[in-house]
């Protein structure tokens, strides 16, 4: 029988510990992999080393934030300089741990002259590496002025770079925040998800409770066939080991 598998995110879970010793606690845990926001203060080599240990894949990091309230530089147009070596950073950081996928912020600006810088930053991406890209639409109570916002906004920049391996990040939390609908939305636009993450609504805490149904959402994703370790990225209500009872019936 095919189960779902889930992937700790490891910027929100276990984030008081080392990132080697974070990753441990996944394995402990039963996750299946794990991912993380921006690991580039821990040394490559112990993050290699914890993941060889425990078997792990890393699935994806960030590009750097570029500053408070900035939540990434891709999209912000006096800063192509910097966003293309917060690319080449985490490309290369990426290679040294293996991680699977490279999320391009886009960070807090709007109009033609910031979706053109958006562009092409990340076809300069695209021609750097093979990895998977993934962009990410984030809603604006969250994160207000971030470039992307909604999921059709990234399929026409998907659409518009056109290259093969740049993918959605489907995050459940943001899409229900800003559009709602998310069953209606994963079933149009799995063909191009890179990766899916989930949170419950409106708290993002773990997802066992709020406004959306993840019992749903779980059951879709096992009917049309997802087999990549899901993204648990949620704000623990407490220590991380007291918010996993979710993980165990959902992977029954």
């Amino acid at each position: 029988m095919t189960r779902l598998r889930f992937s700790a995110n490891l910027g929100f879970l276990w984030n008081d510990l080392p990132l080697p010793d974070a990753i441990r606690r996944a394995k402990a845990a039963g996750f299946a992999a794990v991912e993380c926001h921006w690991p580039y203060d821990t040394d490559p080599a112990e993050v290699s080393g914890a993941l060889a240990e425990t078997g792990l894949p890393m699935l994806g990091i960030n590009t750097i934030t570029g500053g408070a309230g900035h939540f990434g530089l891709s999209a912000c147009p006096g800063r192509i300089d910097d966003a293309r070596a917060a690319i080449e950073q985490a490309v290369s950081y990426a290679e040294a741990i293996d991680a699977q996928a490279i999320h391009i912020m886009a960070g807090v600006a709007e109009g033609p002259e910031a979706r053109d810088t958006f562009l092409g930053n990340l076809q300069f991406a695209a021609g750097l590496t093979d990895r998977m890209l993934l962009i990410e639409p984030l809603n604006a109570f969250d994160v207000p002025g971030y470039f992307l916002r909604r999921t059709d906004q990234a399929m026409e920049v998907i659409d518009d770079v056109a290259a093969p391996n740049l993918k959605l990040m489907f995050d459940c939390y943001h899409v229900a925040r800003t559009e709602g609908d998310v069953v209606e939305r994963l079933e149009k636009l799995l063909p191009v998800i890179g990766h899916i993450q989930i949170a419950s609504v409106p708290d993002r805490s773990a997802p066992d409770h709020g406004e959306l149904n993840y019992l749903k959402v779980f059951s879709t994703l096992l009917a049309f066939g997802w087999t990549r370790p899901i993204g648990a990225e949620y704000r623990p209500d407490g220590p991380t080991e007291g918010s996993l009872t979710w993980l165990s019936s959902a992977t029954a």
